[in-house]
């Protein structure tokens, strides 16, 4: 008998909760919250760029080559992949 009482009181529980959170998000008041958001994201985002620093280009003649790589790897070694099989 209690067990009943008890599953009957979690479900009454569960119910309300779907319950109360449906009728939060088809409230007038979410709608058009949800509306005004999605409306001034565009300026947001416009705001917020427009705030932002513009750096100089510093990055001319950084990259240089290493032409000793090129050097270094003349010596062939022989591969011992195959001899693990063996």
């Amino acid at each position: 008998m209690i067990n009943k009482i008890i599953r009957l009181i979690i479900i009454i529980i569960v119910l309300s909760f779907f319950g109360f959170s449906f009728n939060y998000y088809i409230s007038d008041k979410n709608i058009n919250t949800v509306k005004n958001n999605r409306e001034n994201l565009e300026f947001k985002i416009f705001e917020s760029t427009s705030a932002l620093p513009l750096l100089p280009n510093d990055t001319n003649n950084v990259i240089e080559f290493n032409s000793g790589f090129e050097n270094s790897n003349k010596q062939n070694y022989k591969r011992s992949f195959w001899e693990l099989f063996k």
